[in-house]
């Protein structure tokens, strides 16, 4: 058979994720020349068969598996093969009992679905080590595979936090690691408060099940150690791989609008990051309004997909892939609208944009039975083409006419950390505050003023280069960061509760925003937190200023400006940014359709229309259309091409 070539410049990549298991074998040959003639070049496989490729204790069968790769490959399409590790088999679970997770109310996450391990289970660690060899050695080495992803979808169904004996144990040595002696552990946590004080490690608990909350920095300590149970896990999976399958790709596949571990850390050991895209489904479970809810019903908020496509670019140099993209209705939303005609080939474009390598659709076909029977696929189950199916050719025309889209440029940076999440979590003072919100609104805000490149990187990631840098919510600010903004020649701009904590969970000596008062000066004194109707925001940091360019609202100060810094200390404060982006000289904060996303990559701009009537929109220059028209309908898009370019 022939290898499939990794080395190539190319246009992004199109795939589906494919279950040979699911099927009759006499299908396989034709589903493979179906997903080639549809223009699809990769297939995910393997992430759920544990039991079909080890039935029994020591008994694998790889007949079926290894059938499954030679036709897929004999097509021509490049292989991401899979760790199974998300699904143990019964007989793992009934081997080990204890390999179950425990929720946080003390009961066991019992075998009967998926991701029912827990990350600090030995006995699974070795488990998992095991069957990640086996797959690796089996097919390391095959020319058709042409990366790995392990496991699936970390942490999926709340699954991170695990209240076992196992992370209790593993709590206990983690933390006697981190801190000198229990005496430094009192003081860091101010166990003082409430006599909490512990006299050596053995003694400290999991923070669930007290009685009322538990001290917030033993939370925040139980999340970091969690996060590196992750880590760690994911890390001896890539180890395996690496040493069996040389010169492929390592991914994980990242979920939306999910923080219970640093995404951050995992993706030091990846090659590639990668995310589901589920724009409907995230829009009907998060926090947005009823009017959002409707409004956007089936196309997805305007900036559900760009914010997490922008995020996981900044986890790993900038590659980063859609391993599952909604094709049609899913399944496990409170409600489970269809695209509207048009977005899952606008959803696919976007993601070009944004600079994916790969968008890979979930999935090839509708599974009849079992718990995502009413997930669509490309396919229908009667194994006719879906709406999806069409719209993924066209999306392959699209690419064939872009070619590569080119780089994205630098502009705005924002900073986004995981344990900015954490923190607002465990202590919201008021209810639905959320860093991890806080940091989409401000990024959604801007893209509404068509912003056309917006990058969201760690905190202690590189800061040259860019023109705007936001730091919408940063509690606990990374050592160097004060000295960084500094050297860099970015306006800045800063969100309430920046600077607010200490790595101990603690209010910071000189007051929030802590070290930041030496890059602008501004000192919060007391902080509030607003039910709707009150004021115009929600939240409110009540300032001590010596600057004169202040905003008012009534006779509170909501931002302070030295001319290049700024704090803003209401959130959210409608048109505060659209007002700083005027002053800053920003392009496109005025007179811009709201529904309207714009992207610029290398020479090409990108127009996408989210809204439910058309738009025009012509760029200046000599700019020359090469999709679409400059009047936009609903649920698609135009790109343009500088007429200089090739």
């Amino acid at each position: 058979m022939n290898a499939v070539d990794q080395t190539l410049p190319h246009p992004m990549r199109l795939g589906t994720c494919y279950y040979p298991e699911h099927w009759p074998e006499e299908w396989w040959a034709d589903d493979a020349k179906r997903m080639a003639d549809m223009g699809l070049s990769r297939v995910r496989i393997a992430e759920f068969a544990w039991s079909r490729i080890e039935s029994a204790p020591g008994q694998f069968d790889w007949g079926w598996l290894d059938r499954a790769v030679e036709t897929l490959g004999a097509a021509g399409l490049g292989i991401i093969m899979s760790t199974p590790t998300a699904t143990p088999p019964k007989w793992l679970v009934d081997q080990m009992p204890d390999m179950i997770a425990v929720d946080e109310g003390g009961h066991p996450r019992r075998f009967g679905s998926r991701r029912h391990y827990c990350f600090s289970h030995l006995g699974y660690r070795g488990a998992s080590a095991r069957i990640t060899k086996a797959v690796a050695d089996r097919y390391g080495a095959h020319p058709a595979v042409v990366a790995w992803q392990t496991d699936n979808e970390y942490g999926c169904h709340d699954s991170v936090l695990s209240y076992s004996k196992a992370a209790e144990a593993g709590f206990r040595l983690w933390l006697s690691d981190q801190y000198s002696s229990i005496e430094a552990l009192n003081t860091a946590w101010g166990n003082v408060f409430w006599s909490q004080e512990y006299r050596n490690f053995g003694e400290v608990d999991l923070p669930n099940l007290t009685v009322t909350e538990a001290n917030p920095a033993h939370w925040l300590d139980f999340r970091r150690y969690s996060s590196d149970q992750v880590v760690a896990f994911n890390r001896a999976q890539v180890d395996i791989i690496r040493a069996a399958s040389a010169g492929r790709d390592v991914v994980h596949n990242y979920m939306g609008f999910f923080t219970e571990f640093d995404h951050h850390d995992v993706s030091r050991d990846l090659d590639v990051a990668t995310w589901d895209s589920y724009p409907l489904g995230f829009l009907e479970q998060f926090w947005f309004s009823e009017e959002q809810k409707t409004r956007y019903a089936h196309t997805g908020h305007p900036d559900i997909a760009a914010f997490h496509h922008d995020l996981y670019r900044g986890m790993t140099n900038g590659r980063w892939w859609v391993m599952e993209q909604q094709p049609g209705p899913v399944n496990w939303a409170r409600h489970n609208p269809a695209p509207l005609d048009g977005m899952v080939r606008l959803w696919t474009i976007e993601a070009m944009a944004h600079g994916a390598e790969l968008v890979s659709y979930f999935r090839w076909r509708q599974f009849p039975k079992a718990q995502e029977q009413m997930h669509a696929g490309l396919l229908r189950p009667d194994r006719v083409d879906a709406q999806g199916a069409h719209e993924a050719r066209l999306a392959a025309a699209d690419i064939a006419a872009i070619g590569s889209a080119g780089a994205p440029q630098k502009s705005v940076a924002i900073l986004f950390s995981y344990d900015s999440d954490w923190v607002t979590k465990i202590q919201p003072q008021g209810r639905d505050f959320s860093a991890l919100r806080q940091t989409f609104e401000f990024y959604s805000e801007l893209r509404a003023l068509h912003i056309d490149s917006i990058d969201i990187i760690a905190a202690d990631a590189p800061l040259e280069g860019y023109d705007l840098i936001v730091i919408p919510c940063l509690p606990i600010l990374p050592d160097g960061l004060v000295e960084r903004l500094k050297a860099s020649k970015a306006a800045i701009i800063i969100g309430p509760r920046t600077g607010s904590k200490t790595r101990d969970f603690g209010v910071p000596d000189q007051l929030p925003p802590g070290e930041l008062q030496g890059l602008i000066d501004v000192k919060v004194i007391r902080a509030q937190s607003l039910r709707a109707g009150l004021a115009d925001y929600r939240w409110l940091d009540h300032v001590e200023t010596s600057l004169s360019d202040v905003e008012m609202s009534g006779a509170e100060i909501v931002s302070a400006s030295d001319g290049r810094t700024t704090y803003l200390a209401a959130w959210p404060l409608a048109g505060a940014l659209k007002k700083l982006m005027t002053k800053l000289s920003f392009t496109g904060a005025e007179d811009v359709d709201p529904e309207i996303r714009v992207r610029r990559a290398g020479d090409h701009l990108f127009v996408f229309n989210y809204g439910n009537t058309a738009s025009e929109w012509r760029p200046g220059g000599d700019a020359r259309l090469i999709i679409g028209e400059a009047v936009i309908p609903p649920a698609s898009f135009a790109v343009w091409r500088q007429a200089s370019a090739p």
